[in-house]
């Protein structure tokens, strides 16, 4: 299991704000996904994964249908 930021220009996007994101090395408007996978020496999958959606986020913003977020 691992997260990962993804840098975004604007705030056009569910789950996006300023945060610190490994990816840049600093903090930017971004959002965060999380990922399992499962890996063996004979290969390896991608068994789950989620965008972040921090719950003071998401309960604050009712334009978040318009991004798709039931």
């Amino acid at each position: 299991m691992d997260e990962t930021g993804f840098v975004k220009k604007g705030t056009a996007s569910a789950g996006v704000q300023r945060q610190y994101t490994g990816t840049a090395g600093r903090i930017e408007n971004s959002q965060i996904g999380v990922f399992l996978a499962y890996a063996t020496p004979a290969g390896r999958a991608l068994l789950d994964r989620r965008l972040y959606l921090p719950e003071h986020t998401w309960l604050a913003d009712p334009g978040f249908t318009a991004f798709g977020v039931p």
